[in-house]
């Protein structure tokens, strides 16, 4: 890949943890950045910043997902700012309202998981994966898209049902589009993050460190947010061309099967 053709990746959920990173990390390795999140404005201006003192041009939108009707301008003013899309990175994504009974989950939590996790990133790929084919592709860089799901699209928490069901759903959506575009060479690629620090696990954090101190992880330690946009970068960067779809787990072997 020829690191002087201009490349254009858009993150989703890039204010903050996983998404911040991978933004960053693909900026560093000659990507241009459009940024979404949503309602966090201030994180986003940072990253804006700390793009560009990379080097690299940087768009930010303060943009919900889950908002499916207000999608097409938001990838317009991304193509008349950069041109073709190149990498899309599926990072945003939110947890239960409150963690509990599998028998009191409320449908605003179960729609909020969905709606997000799974309706809106189903779109977004569907509608940025229309544009890199009817794009013109350039020469020597490989197209992508990345879904960030989760160790819960494997292994069931009860008390989070409505993620795992979400994540789950999306696990698959990763399998289809990967055979509906790995014909006309737009890799997809499915990242399995397990417990890794960012401000959404923080608040459980404590009961995560007793349970890594007591074996629950192969690697005794969190993961952190840069361990798993490694795997990102390298999947945007072509350099995994043969993988189709199989999950990547960042998890510190977390999903090994032990006795």
């Amino acid at each position: 890949m020829s690191d002087n053709i201009a490349k254009t990746a858009i993150v989703t959920g890039a204010s903050r943890g996983i998404g911040r990173a991978t933004a960053l990390g693909l900026a560093a390795d000659g990507f241009d950045i459009a940024g979404i999140a949503f309602n966090d404005g201030e994180h986003l201006a940072s990253l804006q910043a700390e793009v560009e003192a990379l080097g690299r041009r940087c768009r930010v939108f303060d943009h919900n997902i889950a908002d499916t009707g207000t999608l097409v301008p938001v990838l317009d003013a991304i193509e008349a700012q950069f041109g073709a899309i190149d990498c899309l990175v599926n990072n945003a994504g939110v947890s239960v309202l409150q963690r509990g009974d599998l028998l009191e989950v409320s449908e605003a939590s179960y729609d909020r998981c969905f709606d997000v996790n799974t309706r809106g990133t189903f779109f977004l790929t569907q509608a940025v994966a229309k544009r890199m084919l009817t794009g013109q592709e350039k020469q020597g860089v490989h197209r992508s898209i990345v879904f960030v799901t989760s160790s819960n699209a494997q292994a069931a928490s009860v008390e989070r049902g409505e993620y795992c069901m979400s994540k789950t759903a999306l696990h698959m959506a990763c399998r289809l589009f990967a055979i509906r575009l790995a014909a006309v060479g737009i890799g997809a690629y499915e990242v399995q993050p397990g417990l890794i620090l960012t401000e959404m696990t923080a608040p459980s954090k404590g009961k995560y460190d007793a349970l890594i101190a007591q074996g629950m992880t192969v690697a005794p330690h969190w993961g952190m947010p840069a361990d798993v946009a490694r795997v990102i970068r390298s999947m945007a960067g072509g350099l995994l061309p043969y993988t189709v779809a199989q999950e990547v787990r960042v998890d510190g072997g977390l999903l090994l099967q032990r006795f």
